[in-house]
């Protein structure tokens, strides 16, 4: 199992942070592109998700998966959007998603007053803790084929 790549995108759409592990396609566009084309996508399936469910949906969406890999999505009261891209074996990683939000960002970006929100995080010990945190976890695995 393994992490394939993760996004922070604000309230507004713009990436606030993107990296990287075991990604072994790129999109074949640029980046930015590549954020809008992400994040005009999680918008679309939020709204699909909250008007096509059958059912009451108080969480929304959640995740979503392809024959090859597994889109999991967490989105904060404030609008912060977390999105970790991972393979197929990994379940429900709701909770590592709020761990990253509560213990990560808001730890070392929104209590760091040499941080600006909503700007690309620029913070190298945010950087570092948030891939030291994925690298630990258990469905990380640096051999991944």
């Amino acid at each position: 199992m393994t992490v394939h790549n993760l996004y922070l995108f604000d309230r507004d759409g713009g990436c606030l942070h993107y990296a990287e592990w075991q990604r072994k396609k790129q999109a074949g566009i640029s980046k930015e592109e590549e954020f809008k084309l992400m994040y005009g996508m999680l918008f679309s399936m939020r709204s699909f998700v909250a008007k096509m469910s059958p059912v009451d949906m108080k969480e929304g969406f959640l995740a979503f998966q392809t024959t090859k890999y597994k889109l999991h999505y967490y989105e904060t009261p404030t609008g912060l959007k977390v999105v970790m891209n991972t393979d197929l074996g990994v379940g429900n990683i709701r909770d590592v998603l709020h761990h990253i939000y509560s213990n990560i960002y808001v730890e070392y970006v929104v209590k760091n007053p040499l941080c600006s929100l909503n700007e690309p995080i620029k913070s190298e010990l945010f950087c570092s803790k948030l891939d030291s945190f994925i690298r630990g976890l258990p469905f990380f695995s640096a051999r991944a084929g």
